[in-house]
């Protein structure tokens, strides 16, 4: 449970305001259809981050105890500190198809590729690292992230006008930064 509830608490904080999270909203204010967007972003999410956490349960079978210990800790510092960078996301522009399937597939794409490097992919990793249990973190990460990205399909817009993305990166960075300390801590 534990790992579940980090990986929910620490993805979800950290997705919000970054460049998926504002993908996701130009998708919406775009095509009017949050159907096919929230399933094209579960897609994505849960295979990138089954990626990530099979990255990271790998990595914990070779590099074990201390070392294990101080790299997850020093990544997330490092997560903390890129939490604090704001995410652009440019318009594209032309026409798109406005058809499920169409929707649906260029969301899963957009967001896959997206989200490869980023940080809450990493954070996925890292987390399996630390768990593994690729499994609990895959599903704790991917609802992290359900639980932004599906209100701000539905909210579009509105929700990026209203929403102090400043005073949230910092929360996302302190959270980061307190699992880094709290993973160096305990040995």
């Amino acid at each position: 449970m534990e790992a579940f509830l980090i990986s929910t608490g620490l993805v979800s904080i950290a997705e919000i305001g970054d460049k998926t999270m504002l993908l996701s909203i130009v998708m919406a204010a775009t095509w009017r259809r949050p159907t096919p967007i929230i399933l094209g972003i579960l897609a994505a999410t849960l295979l990138n981050h089954a990626f990530a956490a099979l990255a990271g349960t790998v990595l914990a079978h070779f590099i074990t105890g201390d070392w294990m210990r101080w790299i997850v800790g020093v990544a997330f510092l490092g997560f903390a500190a890129w939490a604090l960078i704001p995410d652009t996301l440019d318009e594209q522009k032309g026409e798109v198809q406005r058809g499920f399937w169409a929707i649906f597939w260029t969301t899963a794409s957009a967001f896959f590729l997206i989200e490869m490097g980023d940080k809450t992919q990493v954070a996925t990793a890292m987390l399996a690292a630390r768990f593994e249990n690729l499994p609990v973190v895959v599903a704790g990460s991917t609802l992290g992230m359900m639980l932004v990205n599906g209100p701000a399909v539905l909210l579009g817009e509105t929700a990026a006008k209203k929403l102090p993305l400043k005073w949230i990166r910092f929360a996302a960075a302190a959270g980061f930064a307190a699992t880094g300390l709290w993973i160096l801590l305990t040995p």
